[in-house]
């Protein structure tokens, strides 16, 4: 590959923008602001990647109307392509849970309202959930994180789109204290913990957006 490439990681959510950056840097990408040597890896792309802030941003958010995680990761990797002249990694991602048909899926990060900090609406969302799964038996508390990327082009056409998945039940009560949004709630029974007590270095080896990632990073070298 001759020079660099530039992938803007279009999120507002600090959160996602560390797991999806080590993910990749483990895989031999390199963030901008990095500008670390390339791993000796020849097979590892001279990629970097760029935050919305790095180029320009803030930029006025999309409208989520999709009701599906790729639809909405479509719209905001198109969209912000748009917006910076940049290709756009984007992605949706939330919590579905069976015993409330699915719920709170795409509504996820505003599922018990839209106001308020990112802190704020989580401790919303945590305390909604545990209300809602009261009296729930323990064999019908499956649920799963799911996490849909989208890659679009300058000009907006999308390029990549990769789906993973996190299956666990709802824990009777929140654990652990590392990860954001619900992971406290979801138990993984074969790690006999929850994703908020999972090692950072697990959880990006074995989440949703691990996976997701990870296909997209086989794409990436596809195309670059």
């Amino acid at each position: 590959m001759t020079g660099i490439r530039e992938i803007v990681v279009a999120t507002g959510n600090p959160h996602k923008v560390a797991e999806i950056r080590a993910i990749l840097s483990e895989l031999g990408f390199v963030f901008a602001q990095d500008r670390a040597p390339m791993q000796a890896n020849t097979d590892a792309p001279q990629l970097l990647l760029r935050t919305l802030e790095e180029v320009g941003g803030p930029f006025a958010e999309p409208d989520e109307t999709g009701r599906t995680f790729q639809a909405n990761a479509r719209i905001k990797a198109i969209a912000y392509a748009k917006a910076t002249g940049h290709t756009v990694l984007a992605d949706d991602s939330g919590l579905e849970v069976q015993a409330l048909h699915g719920e709170p899926g795409v509504d996820s990060a505003v599922w018990a309202g839209a106001e308020g900090t990112r802190a704020e609406r989580d401790a919303r969302n945590n305390a909604k959930l545990q209300q809602r799964m009261r009296g729930i038996a323990a064999d019908q508390r499956a649920a799963r994180f799911i996490c849909c990327m989208c890659l679009a082009d300058a000009s907006g056409r999308v390029l990549v789109e990769t789906q993973g998945t996190f299956e666990g039940r709802i824990a009777e009560s929140p654990q652990g204290e590392n990860g954001f949004g619900y992971d406290p709630w979801l138990w993984i029974d074969d790690a006999g913990c929850s994703s908020a007590q999972l090692p950072a270095h697990i959880k990006n080896a074995r989440s949703h957006r691990s996976h997701a990632t990870r296909k997209m990073a086989v794409a990436l070298r596809a195309i670059a």
